[in-house]
């Protein structure tokens, strides 16, 4: 099993509730909250080590959240490894409205980081004692952070000879692929955003992703596109995914649930298919589960045996 890094820029405290009709003006009485650790790769970090793997979560903290973040990360059984900011680690919330069935996502921008507290990040992995086989970069940047932060990441892993897995966005996303990465997984509207156009249909999701794979960018492209399924693309082959049918209880964590599921799998030996097949189950599961509850292993057997893969 290969080790598997993960590098949070911008980690929050995730908190959820429910209420039964969100009013205006009103004082709104919500059921008891639930706080999990959060980001991109930190939710990266939750799904592998529910999947039986340890890994290492890399990331910045600061303030009283960010102790109680740590703690909530070592509930997990996760390892951090961390750098202090002098602001607050950010704290983000869903609520689930039981009347309608709908999620409302509040989302903050997190702490401004400086420049030496950015450098500080970078040199705790740059410093990770055992050179991992996987290093995933996911989540926001916050702010004052550089655009190219995840393009020095992705350097800092080549020097280990580690394949690089990126799930970013706008010009993050655009400096860390003339990189050149091993994964990365965009949703639809952001490899739209890259892009610079509007992919409707089929084909213009494979000539982007093909795109992406010739230019030699990202070795493998695996785009999410919500309740349409999956594609997979790399030089060999390409694949669809239809999901399963289910009803939709939260939309928060599916994309992490996905990667981590991948990732897991990749890094266990599984060949790219399984390992996909996997990730559409995991990012399934997630939506199952109310809050940021993300993925569950049992639930990810159960439903991978319900996702249809196809060789297109």
């Amino acid at each position: 099993m290969s080790r598997i890094v993960t590098f949070t820029p911008n980690p929050a405290i995730d908190i959820s509730t429910s209420i039964e009709r969100i009013m205006p003006i009103h004082k709104l009485r919500c059921s008891a909250a639930r706080r999990d650790p959060g980001g991109g790769g930190i939710n990266v970090a939750r799904v592998v080590r529910r999947l039986g793997s340890e890994v290492t979560a890399v990331y910045p903290r600061g303030g009283a959240t960010g102790r109680l973040l740590s703690q909530l990360v070592e509930l997990e059984q996760i390892a951090s490894e961390t750098s202090e900011i002098a602001e607050e680690t950010r704290e983000d919330f869903s609520v689930y409205e039981d009347t309608s069935g709908k999620q409302f996502r509040f989302v903050l921008p997190g702490p401004t980081v400086t420049e030496p507290e950015w450098r500080a990040i970078l040199d705790v992995l740059s410093a990770h004692a055992i050179p991992p086989g996987f290093a995933v970069a996911s989540g926001s940047l916050p702010p004052g952070a550089p655009p190219n932060l995840y393009a020095r990441a992705c350097r800092i892993a080549k020097t280990w000879e580690a394949k690089f897995v990126l799930d970013a966005s706008g010009p993050a996303l655009a400096a860390a692929l003339k990189e050149g990465v091993y994964l990365v997984k965009p949703n639809l509207r952001e490899l739209s955003e890259f892009m610079g156009e509007r992919l409707d249909g089929e084909a213009a999701w494979l000539r982007a992703s093909f795109g992406l794979v010739k230019s030699r960018q990202a070795e493998i492209v695996a785009l999410t596109m919500g309740h349409r399924g999956a594609l997979l693309v790399d030089r060999d082959r390409v694949l669809r995914a239809e999901p399963p049918p289910i009803k939709p209880i939260s939309s928060v964590g599916a994309g992490d649930s996905f990667l981590g599921a991948i990732v897991w799998g990749l890094a266990a030996g599984l060949d790219l298919d399984h390992a996909f097949r996997l990730g559409v189950a995991a990012g399934s599961s997630a939506v199952l589960n109310p809050g940021t509850g993300l993925a569950h292993p049992d639930e990810i057997r159960r439903l991978a045996a319900q996702v249809v893969v196809r060789a297109l």
